[in-house]
């Protein structure tokens, strides 16, 4: 399908890019060539374009009628795109209309040849490119006949439409807010680029690491089209008979520009360290801001999910047995509810971790018997914790000294016991933080130790 634009003679011709691709593909932009035409193969934008979501059912009622909407996001996530494919799927006359390029006299025209043509049966859909640099007269004139269904409008705009489309305008609209495209999705977009012989680079034979695809789609920030034509021109730069891409090549194209914040680099590593740091001093606020960060600039879910998982255990540990059970939970129904909803759950957990006692026994405690370990080597197991399965084994005294905590109150051998090995004994590896079920619980086992009664209370969930 090809796009149309307005000529002088306000006639709707095709596209000279979809002419000049017939001609010369290589004179079309790369991000022009692998434009989609289908829902199937647009990437990205799950929350309005999923299965059951507004806009693929627009799509799968489109013979009918195209309602009117304003495609809001950034540039190059697929908003002229996504007006192309629901021409596509309409049978209505598609005609562009550019808010830079178009007064009212060019206004009104379009508005009466889509009066005519809809005396034969057939409907226009208009589409507005920056339609927020329409004045208000501009969008005074256009607003009575989307009001009366003389044409179906789309606008798309990177501006918030509240702020820069009149409000009767946008009353008899349908807002769809688009978002950068997440990294994943563009790599692939990249990746298909890279191998489709028909529209993109693929009869080249070049190659290239899924990582540094994915540093390229980190730079883009979720703009496809950015993505799309540097990785043309990486594909130019390269040295006469070189085929693979390389970091050098890729920075060159986006005019020395380093890859950052890309799965090897230095950037991604101190977002993450600014989130872990964030949680770990009680700052929810720095925390949800690299949450953010990380999420906006399309970091993979499960790997947002890991790091909280890590954290809930690293940094909160005992103090808290809940937080972990928090994470766990959030990354599960992040897996399931998929991104945009994702972030919910992730903020949920992120808050909670900021907020929650910290400790950092669990990892002092693992640290301190590792070295153990590794000091000391495979030292014995103590004969009063070894089973006596057999004659021998009771005649080698297994078991001998053995005191059965259930035997006592609380569970809890008075006067302390150690299953240390003997070399160990004395030694000291967990040291319990003073804070929330930890304390508690640490508390507790000290006066149960001494042949105290346990208080009431002191047992069971964090405070």
């Amino acid at each position: 399908m090809a796009l149309h634009h307005l000529s002088a003679d306000n006639q709707s011709q095709p596209d000279l890019l979809d002419h000049g691709w017939r001609r010369d593909p290589n004179a079309v932009p790369l991000a022009e060539r692998m434009r989609p035409t289908t829902i199937e193969a647009f990437a990205g934008q799950g929350h309005i374009v999923g299965e059951g979501r507004v806009l693929r059912r627009i799509l799968e009622r489109a013979g009918r009628r195209v309602p009117s909407l304003i495609l809001w996001g950034p540039p190059g996530v697929g908003k002229t795109t996504l007006a192309g494919i629901l021409a596509g799927a309409s049978n209505m006359q598609f005609v562009v209309l550019s808010a830079t390029q178009s007064g009212v006299a060019q206004l009104r025209a379009v508005i009466g040849e889509a009066r005519t043509r809809r005396r034969t049966g057939r409907g226009t859909l208009l589409f507005i490119d920056e339609i927020h640099r329409f004045n208000k007269a501009q969008q005074d004139a256009l607003l009575p006949h989307v009001e009366a269904g003389v044409c179906s409008l789309i606008g798309a705009t990177t501006e918030n439409p509240s702020f820069e489309v009149n409000a009767a305008l946008l009353s008899r609209t349908r807002v769809l807010q688009l978002r950068p495209i997440e990294i994943p999705a563009l790599a692939g977009v990249l990746r298909r680029a890279l191998e489709d012989e028909d529209r993109g680079l693929g009869g080249r034979g070049l190659t290239a690491p899924d990582g540094l695809l994915a540093a390229l789609a980190h730079a883009a920030r979720g703009d496809a089209r950015r993505a799309l034509n540097t990785l043309e021109l990486a594909a130019d730069l390269l040295p006469e008979g070189q085929t693979e891409l390389t970091r050098e090549i890729v920075s060159q194209a986006l005019g020395g520009a380093s890859l950052r914040y890309d799965k090897d680099g230095e950037e991604h590593y101190n977002v993450v360290s600014a989130l872990i740091k964030s949680m770990r001093a009680s700052d929810p606020d720095g925390a949800v801001y690299w949450l953010a960060r990380m999420l906006e600039a399309g970091e993979d879910v499960n790997f947002v999910s890991r790091r909280l998982l890590i954290f809930a255990s690293e940094d909160i540990g005992n103090a808290d047995p809940q937080a972990l059970t928090v994470a766990s939970a959030a990354a599960q129904a992040a897996h399931q509810v998929g991104l945009p909803e994702a972030v919910l759950p992730l903020t949920q957990a992120c808050l909670y971790l900021a907020l929650a006692r910290k400790s950092n026994a669990v990892l002092t405690a693992y640290a301190n018997a590792r070295k153990a370990v590794h000091r000391f080597g495979a030292l014995d197991v103590p004969l009063a914790v070894r089973n006596a399965v057999t004659p021998l084994m009771k005649a080698s005294q297994y078991g001998v000294g053995y005191k059965y905590p259930h035997d006592f109150e609380g569970n809890v051998v008075p006067g302390g016991v150690s299953y240390l090995p003997d070399r160990l004994q004395g030694t000291r590896l967990v040291e319990p933080s003073a804070h929330g079920w930890e304390a508690q619980a640490r508390a507790r086992l000290d006066r149960l130790t001494r042949g105290e009664a346990a208080d009431a209370g002191t047992e069971g969930a964090p405070e």
